[in-house]
């Protein structure tokens, strides 16, 4: 129960932060004539907001059984990708630099990709648990999950959103190795997909440059092109040394770092609260991922199947976007639209997050129930 409650404290402290960090990355915002509306405290109250009505969300989620999430997980899939499908449609989905990726729903834009984690994760330990019996069969165990995952792969290219889409494909995959398809088959599928990602990468312009950027950022032909996030989010990370400029005392969040209180909020974290603050944070998603990894773990070793892969499905969605973010911020990796998990601005990130982890406590609940001799 301490473990559980740590988990809590843990996730609750992300979100804290979050909260403290997004202010402080968009409080010189409304400087800016595209903001000029907004008041300094305008991003703080909407990610308040969004917590607030997420921690609703997951609490009428940690009351479902898991047993009806394995029920209704294609249906869940198949909504997800009907989602996909609607973002693209004018006048329905929102464009914001040139990528359309939300659902306007009144009090939020929704982004159906963030669903559409979730769904995998469940779609793809359903249909582990169904074709139990193929798993050595290629066409039959990888063929179906190829075609949905390549269905969803276009829907989100067509946005565009390749961050979203390697996060998910990580997902799928992950869950036929853990779910213990053929090791030949999963490499194969695995050099089929890392071919599919070269292959957009050489026919396409724009990611062509991007990876260019990465590859030599201070370059004067990149620095204030394409890699001009990623040279300002290295700067700030260089201002912040060890322990940080100050909480507020960022120079970057001030017009030179472009979504900072988003996709960059990492850089500010490093400027503002230094190598000791981002080793903090390392170090609460770490622990937060294993401990979702120990719960699935728990729930195969109890026969729950479904309940351990999604589990250690929504794992590998936390622990692979928390180190593509991370990456692209420390220029590891070259520059993805995604977010950090729990801590940057956005609804449909910080709802979907807490979602999953409901779902997460949900099954280290029935675990608990089994082994003490009850039902889940």
């Amino acid at each position: 129960r301490r473990v559980l409650f740590r988990s809590v404290w843990v996730t609750v402290g992300l979100l804290a932060l979050g909260l403290v960090m997004v202010f402080s990355a968009s409080v010189a915002m409304p400087d800016n004539p595209k903001f000029a509306k907004y008041t300094t405290t305008y991003f703080l109250n909407r990610q308040a907001m969004f917590v607030g009505v997420s921690f609703v969300a997951a609490l009428i989620t940690l009351q479902v059984p898991i047993a009806v999430w394995e029920k209704w997980a294609p249906w869940l899939f198949a909504a997800s990708l009907a989602l996909l499908i609607i973002v693209l449609v004018p006048f329905i989905g929102k464009g914001v630099n040139s990528a359309r990726r939300w659902v306007p729903l009144g009090i939020m834009n929704f982004q159906p990709s963030e669903l559409a984690k979730l769904s995998m994760a469940m779609y793809a330990a359903s249909y582990m648990v169904r074709k139990m019996d193929v798993k050595e069969n290629f066409i039959k165990a990888v063929w179906p999950m190829a075609v949905a995952l390549g269905v969803i792969g276009v829907l989100l290219l067509a946005e565009p959103d390749m961050g979203a889409f390697m996060v998910i494909a990580a997902v799928a995959l992950g869950i036929l190795f853990l779910g213990g398809v053929n090791g030949r088959m999963f490499f194969l599928s695995v050099a089929v997909l890392v071919g599919a990602f070269v292959l957009m990468i050489v026919f396409s312009e724009f990611r062509r440059q991007r990876i260019f950027a990465y590859l030599d950022p201070w370059n004067p032909t990149y620095a204030q092109g394409k890699a001009y996030q990623l040279t300002h989010s290295l700067i700030a990370f260089g201002r912040g040394e060890i322990f940080g400029q100050g909480l507020g005392n960022s120079i970057e969040k001030l017009h030179y770092l472009p979504e900072a209180h988003t996709d960059f909020l990492l850089a500010v974290i490093g400027e503002e609260l230094g190598f000791a603050g981002v080793l903090v944070v390392i170090a609460a998603f770490f622990w937060l991922t294993r401990r979702i990894f120990v719960i699935g773990r728990q729930a195969i070793a109890l026969d729950r199947v479904f309940a351990g892969l999604m589990t250690q499905g929504i794992g590998i969605w936390f622990g692979g976007q928390t180190f593509i973010n991370m990456g692209v911020n420390l220029g590891v990796l070259p520059t993805k639209g995604l977010t950090l998990p729990l801590l940057s601005y956005g609804g449909s990130g910080v709802l979907m997050n807490l979602v999953a982890l409901a779902i997460v406590l949900r099954v280290d609940q029935e675990n608990r129930q089994l082994m003490r001799g009850g039902r889940a």
